[in-house]
C-alpha cells in the first residue's frame, strides 16, 4: 500500500526507471519505489518530469500536484478512468437516490460542525454560540447552519478580526494549502473505488470537476484548522507546507480506534460510497482528535 508523501522543492529531473521514480538533482540521484508513493507534490516550477513517469504514477493511482509561483496547488493529475470504473458504477452514481444524498449531506454537515466544536474545546475556547447553531441543524441543512457555524468558529479560533476570504493572509494561505491536500486525497480515494469525482451529493458547480470530493472532505477540514491554529505562523514557509502535507499522518480517533488521518479518509470514503450505492444501511462514522498538536518534519522532501 502506498504511504509516502514526496515533495520536490528544488530544480530536479524526475524520470522512470525499473519501477522506481528517479530524482536527479545537483547533489546526485535518488530512487524511490513507485509502489511507495501516495502523493507527489512538485513544489518548484524548475522541475522537469518525463511523460513516462507521469503515466506510470497514474497507473499506480498516485496523485501528482503542481503549484504556482506562490506555492498554491494549481493543478493535479486525474486519470481518465478509475481502475475499477465500469458502466454499472457510473449508472449507479447517476441515479443515486435524492433522499440518500440529502441524508448523507446532513450527516456530513453534522460531522464537520461537531469537529469544529471539538477544535474549540481542544483549545479551551468559547463554544456556546457554535453549540447553539449545531442544535438548529435541519434535514439537508436547509437553513445553512454550516455557514453560520463557520463564521462563528473561525472568529473564535483565529480572532474577531479574522476574515476567511483574505487570500493574502498567512493563516488563510495555510488553510487553503491544507484543504487542497485533503481534496486531492479524497479525489484519489473516490477514483480508486471506481466512481466519478464530478457528480456530488451537494456541491454541483459545473466549474468544479471535484464536486464529490468537495462534499466528502468537509468533516476533515477541522483537522487542518486544528493544526494551523497550533502553529505560530508568521510566513507561509516551506516548513509550514511540509507540515500540512504530513498532516495526512496525524493520528486521530476514528470510530473509537486510533488511526492515521489518511486511513480515516479511506474508510470514510468507502462507507459513504457504500451508503449511496445501498451497500450499507447508514453512515456511522465518528472522528475525534488525539490531544496533541502535531508538528511533523517531513522526511521525504528533496
Amino acid at each position: 500500500m502506498a504511504w509516502r508523501n514526496v515533495i520536490i522543492t528544488q530544480h530536479a529531473k524526475l524520470s522512470y526507471s525499473s519501477n522506481m521514480m528517479q530524482v536527479q538533482t545537483s547533489k546526485g540521484i535518488t530512487q524511490i519505489p513507485l509502489s511507495d508513493i501516495a502523493l507527489l507534490l512538485v513544489e518548484s516550477t524548475q522541475v522537469v518530469i518525463t511523460s513516462q513517469l507521469i503515466s506510470k504514477l497514474a497507473e499506480q493511482g498516485c496523485k501528482v500536484i503542481f503549484v504556482d509561483n506562490k506555492y498554491n496547488p494549481i493543478t493535479e493529475t486525474v486519470n481518465y478512468y478509475a481502475p475499477k470504473c465500469n458502466y454499472q458504477n457510473l449508472l449507479a452514481q447517476l441515479h443515486w437516490d435524492k433522499t440518500l444524498k440529502q441524508r448523507l449531506w446532513t450527516k456530513v454537515v453534522w460531522l464537520k460542525m461537531n469537529n469544529q466544536l471539538n477544535v474549540l474545546k481542544n483549545y479551551h475556547l468559547p463554544t456556546e454560540k457554535v453549540e447553539q447553531e449545531i442544535n438548529k441543524l435541519e434535514f439537508n441543512d436547509v437553513s445553512n447552519r454550516e455557514a453560520v457555524v463557520a463564521r462563528e468558529y473561525f472568529q473564535e479560533l483565529f480572532g474577531k478580526s479574522f476574515v476567511r476570504q483574505d487570500e493574502g493572509d498567512t493563516i488563510n494561505a495555510a488553510l487553503n494549502y491544507g484543504y487542497s491536500i485533503l481534496l486531492s486525497s479524497f479525489n484519489r480515494r473516490i477514483v480508486q473505488n471506481g466512481y466519478e469525482t464530478y457528480l456530488g451529493i451537494h456541491h454541483s458547480s459545473i466549474a468544479n470537476q471535484f464536486n464529490l470530493a468537495s462534499d466528502l472532505m468537509e468533516p476533515f477540514r477541522p483537522f487542518v484548522d486544528y493544526w494551523v491554529a497550533g502553529q505560530k505562523l508568521k510566513d507561509f514557509t516551506p516548513d509550514v507546507r511540509y507540515g500540512l502535507v504530513e498532516l495526512l499522518s496525524l493520528q486521530i480517533k476514528y470510530n473509537g480506534k486510533a488511526t492515521l488521518l489518511a486511513n480515516a479518509i479511506d474508510l470514510f470514503t468507502k462507507e459513504c460510497l457504500g451508503y449511496l450505492s445501498s451497500d450499507v444501511d447508514k453512515v456511522e462514522s465518528v472522528m475525534d482528535f488525539v490531544n496533541e498538536v502535531p508538528n511533523h518534519a517531513i522526511v521525504d522532501n528533496v
